[in-house]
């Protein structure tokens, strides 16, 4: 225990979470903030619509990714100058973003939007490879959970607490003050050490681009690159696919929206909060791989829990008994798994490998959770969350093919 406090307490793991805070932060502000603001002005709801296209840039920050493996700015290091540079042009464009209005200039403003999503995923893709190279493969699970920590209270801050401010202040100044919270995230890369950069690091854009893939797949043979690959296609994609149906679930057997919305936030958000910690700590002691399955199993029971729910009567106690659980799960689950893609990439090509793995788990959950409407009608309730439990299964087979890989290169 002693030595589990020391690494929760330890400047690494502050740094994780502040980082955590400042990518978290703008995702709120080109989705919800901003259609509340266009929904105000007057615009239709096809506009409003498409504006969730702007979020493009963080399912394909992979494409740029290997600028920042490849090139160093002049100034702080490899990942600490990209962060600071980013960080203040992203501040700036919520600025920016908040200047317009999408009533009178709606291009200018969405241009403005695309400006704060791709600075905003190009911060990400930084912060990610920062943190793989910051902490020791032990410390990876719990810098995760931290960081989630950080990333959530930042959507809170400008989800939540943008919309009670927009309440009293023009947007324009709602979005000078979301600028000026990414102070912290400045603060925090100025004042942070540089990791140990790595000796072997990209000479060449050729090599940044090509290098990631060829050490990914010759490591310990192409056979296993797919099978790695596989499993991080299923393991979340169960409990993602019945997470995308769960609203419309909960209406439909007789809940109202007040209940769903009140229980969701008390016992979801804070569960969460609890599954991220707990799963943490519980990695330090059991290791990723341990963890990834124990957790796994624990996220399909939890999905099978909306099955169950199907059959009972629509009352809260079993709401908010089926929500907590599967807020905990996933809570868990995702601690491991970004650890697990974390200790996955080689420090040559941190950003780029980080972020092509984590795109493939955003892709997937968007594409097949875009079916899960048909699923429903076919299956029904009960089947539909019953199959999306059982979906656990190949990524949970997958994981014991792949449970001892050879490490990559430092």
């Amino acid at each position: 225990m002693p030595k589990i406090l020391a690494t929760i307490l330890s400047p690494r793991m502050l740094v994780s979470f502040l980082m955590g805070f400042s990518c978290g932060l703008p995702l709120l502000l080109t989705i919800g903030l901003l259609q509340a603001w266009m929904k105000e002005e007057g615009l239709d709801l096809g506009s409003i619509g498409l504006i969730s296209l702007l979020g493009l840039p963080y399912t394909l920050k992979f494409i740029w990714a290997p600028l920042t493996d490849r090139y160093t700015p002049p100034f702080l290091g490899r990942r600490r100058g990209w962060l600071l540079t980013l960080q203040v042009i992203l501040a700036l464009s919520i600025v920016l973003l908040g200047q317009s209005n999408p009533g009178q200039h709606l291009y200018l403003m969405a241009a403005a939007a695309l400006c704060v999503t791709f600075f905003s995923a190009s911060q990400d893709i930084v912060v990610d490879a920062y943190r793989r190279e910051d902490l020791t493969d032990e410390e990876l699970g719990l810098g995760s959970s931290l960081y989630v920590y950080g990333y959530r209270i930042g959507m809170l801050l400008a989800g939540a607490g943008g919309m009670i401010l927009a309440d009293h202040l023009p947007y324009s100044q709602v979005y000078l003050i979301m600028a000026l919270c990414m102070a912290p995230g400045i603060i925090t890369t100025l004042l942070c050490s540089e990791p140990n950069p790595s000796p072997n690091a990209p000479k060449t854009i050729s090599e940044a681009v090509i290098g990631p893939f060829k050490e990914f797949f010759l490591r310990s043979g192409v056979l296993w690159g797919f099978l790695v690959l596989g499993f991080i296609l299923f393991f979340k994609l169960g409990d993602s696919m019945a997470s995308a149906m769960t609203t419309p679930f909960f209406l439909d057997i007789g809940f109202s929206k007040s209940e769903i919305g009140a229980v969701g936030k008390l016992f979801g958000f804070w569960a969460t909060l609890g599954g991220l910690a707990f799963g943490g700590i519980l990695l330090i002691k059991l290791g990723i791989i341990k963890s990834l399955f124990l957790f796994g199993v624990l996220q399909a029971i939890s999905t099978a829990g909306f099955a169950v729910l199907a059959y009972l009567d629509p009352k809260w106690e079993y709401l908010a008994a089926v929500i907590a659980f599967e807020n905990l799960t996933s809570g868990m689950g995702t601690s491991a798994f970004l650890a697990y893609i974390a200790s996955l990439t080689d420090k040559r090509f941190t950003a780029t490998q980080f972020a092509l793995l984590s795109a493939l788990t955003a892709v997937a959950r968007v594409v097949v959770s875009a079916t899960t409407g048909f699923m429903v009608e076919l299956m029904g309730w009960s089947g539909f969350f019953w199959f999306c439990a059982a979906v656990a299964t190949p990524g949970l087979l997958l994981l014991i093919k792949v449970a001892k890989p050879t490490g990559p290169k430092a």
